[in-house]
């Protein structure tokens, strides 16, 4: 094995299965250790023989373990050799039940500060939280800003901000650099995606509409709707981990000009079906009829806890994360740019089971 280690949690998922490939690249001399809970080690192990199955060891474990899964010698082992953490592993589900989401995001995450504690040739813990953080909070939003007293609108932003409180807590310690992504949605340039939900239930909507009905307008003309593809988040976490200089940072991986979500659904609409939304909905109302099934379904499956999303009047500043990314040529591409690949993409694969949101 390598003397440097890479641990990394959040392994075989869409942004872990993309950004370990860029990692070994830059490290060559580095091999992960992917801590995979033990449901998930064969498809893992499928995944690793496609990626590097020399370099990349699957290691069963479980983060919401004090020693993450992992017997007392192998847990020093490995802390012995790690130079790098890379923290991805979260239930990102916005129905998530309180104490499953307390128990992977909180616990799990204090659990993998421990290990970074305990790795004495530790350089840096690369934290991937949420620009949802913010919670409720309106207007814009600092990178450097954190606790604000705000709310939340579900479990997930709420355990994901008690994390990322840990990970602040540990930073005089434990040398970290915090990733905000937005919400991530398919490549820039080939639309491929993991699965159909987030924004896509907007697809899934005019899907279930046809060519005939009227479509309805969801989301306001002053709420921005911050998305990112999934190749700008791993190229931005890819340079982070390879800037030195990028230590102690806070970085929103958001769009710096988002569309509103208004412009999201037109977008959608134009290019799926060939015109535009012609009647608005009041969210409170949607909301409401989302609980029932038959609306749901006539909704492509949305959610109501997504609707929120669409009528959130919030802003993310990148002042941080440009600088960052500038030093490695960096930017995020406009929305307008690649929504034509996401709407091929679902085009293309929207009957396949294989992308479907859980129920």
């Amino acid at each position: 094995m390598a003397s440097a280690t890479i641990l990394f949690t959040g392994f075989p998922g869409f942004i872990g299965a993309r950004l370990i490939p860029r990692l070994l690249a830059g490290a060559p001399d580095a091999t992960v250790v992917a801590l995979v809970e033990p449901r998930m080690v064969e498809r893992a192990r499928v995944a690793v023989a496609a990626i590097d199955p020399v370099r990349i060891v699957v290691e069963p474990g479980d983060i919401t373990h004090p020693q993450l899964g992992l017997s007392a010698a192998r847990y020093a082992e490995l802390a012995a050799s790690t130079t790098q953490v890379h923290h991805l592993a979260a239930v990102y589900d916005l129905a998530v039940p309180l104490a499953i989401a307390e128990r992977v995001n909180v616990l799990g995450t204090q659990h993998v500060i421990a290990f970074c504690r305990a790795a004495p040739n530790l350089e840096r813990h690369h934290y991937v939280s949420s620009c949802y953080v913010a919670g409720r909070r309106s207007g814009r939003i600092m990178e450097h800003e954190l606790v604000a007293g705000q709310t939340f609108k579900n479990h997930y932003e709420s355990t994901k901000f008690g994390a990322e409180v840990l990970v602040r807590a540990s930073m005089g310690e434990v040398a970290t650099t915090v990733y905000r992504p937005a919400i991530v949605v398919g490549d820039s340039q080939t639309g491929v995606t993991a699965k159909f939900d987030g924004p896509y239930y907007l697809l899934r909507t005019l899907q279930r509409l046809g060519a005939h009905q009227p479509i309805p307008q969801i989301g306001r003309g002053d709420a921005s709707f911050n998305v990112v593809p999934i190749d700008f988040v791993v190229d931005a976490i890819a340079a982070g981990a390879a800037d030195g200089q990028a230590a102690g940072e806070t970085v929103h991986l958001c769009d710096p000009a988002p569309v509103s979500s208004a412009e999201l659904m037109r977008t959608f609409s134009r290019e799926y079906a060939g015109r535009l939304p012609s009647y608005s909905v009041p969210p409170g109302i949607l909301i409401r009829a989302l609980r029932l099934a038959a609306v749901r379904n006539l909704f492509g499956g949305t959610p109501s806890e997504s609707i929120v999303y669409l009528n959130h009047p919030v802003e993310f500043d990148t002042t941080r994360a440009d600088l960052v990314l500038g030093r490695a040529g960096l930017r995020c591409p406009r929305f307008a740019d690649y929504a034509p690949r996401l709407v091929e993409f679902f085009s293309a694969h929207r009957d396949d089971p294989a992308f479907a949101a859980k129920a």
